[in-house]
């Protein structure tokens, strides 16, 4: 694993993905958190350490550059990281071997996109 995109998936999850948006946080979207607030703008909120700009370029990393099953492991491992291990290998479809394997070339992928050096 590479612990920088690890935290940034974290983060990502967190902001565009965690129990949070089901209550009511509008999944980051700046217009519509002002909607919900009457118009005021309420920043830093969650004490974010990854901008939300690149919460949003993980998600499109995650859903247009990794293959399904990278992806699948990606949302498995970081949108229930309180699940049981055992939960999350049956879920993905992968023995443990294959599970970390699939997350750690996720990252790469992640990685290599975050940086830039695709086109």
């Amino acid at each position: 694993m590479i612990k920088a995109i690890d935290m940034a998936l974290k983060q990502w999850a967190q902001e565009l993905h965690s129990d949070e948006v089901a209550a009511g946080y509008s999944g980051g979207n700046m217009v519509a958190m002002m909607m919900e607030s009457g118009g005021q703008l309420v920043r830093g909120r969650r004490g974010s350490r990854v901008p939300l700009e690149a919460s949003l370029d993980i998600e499109r990393i995650v859903k247009k550059r990794l293959d399904p099953e990278l992806m699948t492991v990606v949302q498995v491992h970081y949108f229930q990281p309180d699940a049981p291990l055992t939960a999350r290998l049956a879920q993905s479809g992968c023995t443990r071997n294959l599970y970390y394997q699939r997350l750690h070339d996720a990252h790469i992928v992640v990685e290599h996109f975050l940086l830039g050096e695709a086109a």
